[in-house]
C-alpha cells in the first residue's frame, strides 16, 4: 500500500494562523487537512500565506494547495484551559509528578476519590502507573509520595508556551516563518 492511499487528506496539511498570524495552538499543532484547507480558501475565511507544489483540479480550475493559511476572523484565546487528561499531561511536561518517569502515564487524585478529593485542576496530576499504584488512596504523606510540582490551574497561555516545547514530527519549510522551535529539518 502506498503512503498515499494510507492517509491522503494528511499528505499536504495546511498550518492554521489566527488574524495575528500566531497558530492557534502549538501542541497539538493547529493543522487542517488539504480539504477543510481548500474549503476554507474557497468560503473566503482564510488567507493563503504559503502553498505547496501540488496541484489539484476541478473540471474548470487548478489550485495549488495552501500549507500555510491565516483566519481572516481572529478568534480570541479561552480565559480559562480546558481541563483535559491531555492539558493535565502537558502542564506536567508529560512527566511523572512522583518519580520523573515519561513511560506508561495516567493521572493521579493527590487527595483521593474515595476520600473526597475531586477531579479538578488541583488535584490531580501526571502519574506513571507504577507511582499510581504504589500511592493507591493514600494521601501523599501517608504514601511518602509528594508531586515535584504542586499541581494547579494553568492559564491558557501557559499551555500553549509549554505545547512550544514538544515540535511535532511532521513540518514543513514554509511553516517555520511562523513557528518557534529550534528544529532542523531533514535534507
Amino acid at each position: 500500500m502506498t503512503e498515499a492511499l494510507l492517509h491522503p487528506d494528511w499528505r499536504w496539511p495546511a498550518l492554521v494562523l489566527n488574524a495575528d498570524y500566531q497558530p492557534l495552538s502549538y501542541y497539538p499543532l493547529s493543522v487542517w487537512d488539504w480539504r477543510q484547507a481548500v474549503k476554507a480558501v474557497f468560503l473566503d475565511r482564510v488567507h493563503v500565506l504559503s502553498e505547496y507544489d501540488k496541484v489539484i483540479h476541478s473540471p474548470s480550475m487548478a489550485i495549488r494547495l495552501p500549507s500555510v493559511i491565516a483566519l481572516k476572523t481572529y478568534i480570541a484565546p479561552p480565559e480559562r484551559a480546558a481541563f483535559t487528561r491531555f492539558n493535565v499531561f502537558l502542564r506536567d511536561g508529560f512527566t511523572c509528578q512522583y518519580c520523573g518517569s515519561r513511560e506508561d502515564l495516567t493521572f493521579d487524585h493527590v487527595i483521593p476519590r474515595s476520600r473526597g478529593g475531586r477531579t479538578t485542576w488541583d488535584n490531580v496530576v501526571a502519574a506513571c502507573s507504577a507511582c499510581n499504584l504504589k500511592k493507591g488512596n493514600r494521601l501523599p504523606e501517608e504514601a511518602g509520595m509528594t508531586p515535584r510540582q504542586p499541581p494547579r490551574e494553568p492559564s491558557p497561555w501557559e499551555l500553549h508556551a509549554m505545547g512550544r516545547q514538544f515540535p511535532p514530527n511532521y513540518l514543513h519549510e514554509s511553516w517555520l516563518d511562523y513557528l518557534y522551535w529550534d528544529v532542523e529539518l531533514e535534507p
